[in-house]
């Protein structure tokens, strides 16, 4: 193994904070998790190796006056003494006729204190696993956003509250479909060892007070005068992009519909782009009117007609 001062790229004069936040740094640079480099396993394999060295007062000084390389095994002309005694050999150390040398194996570095425990929790969101159990990646966690339907066909970004107390920005596409779940990665909860689990939110359309989703198209209840009807009008009509103009023939009925190409919401998987159909609603006058109700009477008794003759 490289000096461990160069593999921190800190000099020997360097801080215990110094030669921490390096190993800060490169340990989130060359962690698997966070790059494609094939080699990044190796170097964060290294960089850990030089940390439990340097990380560690006793066995930096060891290293500084040679008693030890830079795999922290006693050198040679050290071995009488130097972390010997009659005792059986730990885990990561050897023992040879009878003296026991810790090499710096896992366990013993976290004994001494050079490897922080908990600094991987700072880094990935993640705590080590207690000794003897496996790594354990973190679990999702679900929520529901409730989004505009004007927000849901334009895109744009909504707040959504996690289970685990986060809060989030969440970018809301174009068009997104009612029911269509977002996967947001390393949001959920932290893992014992491994990567944090992923956050799913669900997007449901909010209410709107007049439109009506059906697929990708919209239906509106359009409001209109007898006289509209009757005379025929140009009338404002509302959709997501504003309001537009449209015509109504003479003579149009309740119940027909009026249908504007692609005022629907936006195109999305299999579906197309929709369209807004405006169902024509006669409004009658909400207070009482003395003339047209003669008007009516007259218009009754001599045009009469059966609009409900084909009922039976």
């Amino acid at each position: 193994m490289r000096d461990p001062y160069e593999v921190l790229g800190v000099t020997k004069s360097a801080s215990a904070a110094d030669i921490k936040s390096a190993f800060r740094k490169l340990a989130k640079k060359h962690h698997p998790d966070q790059t494609k480099d094939a080699r990044s396993k190796d170097k964060f394999a290294e960089v850990n190796s030089a940390y439990e060295i340097l990380g560690d007062e006793k066995k930096r000084s060891a290293f500084d006056r040679g008693e030890i390389d830079a795999e922290g095994k006693p050198r040679a002309p050290h071995l009488e003494g130097f972390g010997a005694g009659r005792r059986g050999a730990r885990p990561g150390g050897a023992d040879f006729g009878g003296f026991a040398f810790d090499f710096g194996g896992p366990e013993s570095s976290a004994r001494a204190g050079a490897f922080d425990p908990n600094l991987f929790a700072e880094l990935f969101g993640a705590r080590q696993p207690p000794r003897g159990r496996r790594a354990a990646r973190g679990e999702d966690v679900s929520a529901t956003v409730s989004v505009p339907l004007a927000l849901a066909a334009k895109g744009g970004s909504t707040r959504v509250a996690l289970p685990n107390g986060k809060t989030l920005d969440v970018a809301i596409p174009a068009g997104v479909e009612d029911g269509k779940t977002i996967r947001l990665r390393g949001q959920g909860g932290a893992g014992v060892g491994g990567g944090a689990g992923d956050a799913l939110v669900t997007v449901r359309y909010a209410r709107h007070p007049y439109f009506k989703v059906e697929g990708r198209d919209l239906r509106l209840e359009l409001p209109v005068t007898l006289y509209e009807a009757v005379l025929g009008a140009k009338i404002r009509v509302p959709t997501l992009d504003g309001a537009v103009e449209a015509t109504i023939p003479p003579g149009t009925s309740s119940g027909r519909a009026l249908r504007l190409r692609g005022k629907g919401l936006p195109p999305a998987a299999d579906q197309p782009q929709g369209d807004l159909f405006a169902t024509v609603r006669i409004v009658l006058p909400a207070n009482e009117d003395a003339a047209l109700g003669d008007l009516m009477r007259e218009w009754r008794a001599k045009k009469p007609y059966d609009p409900r003759a084909q009922l039976g």
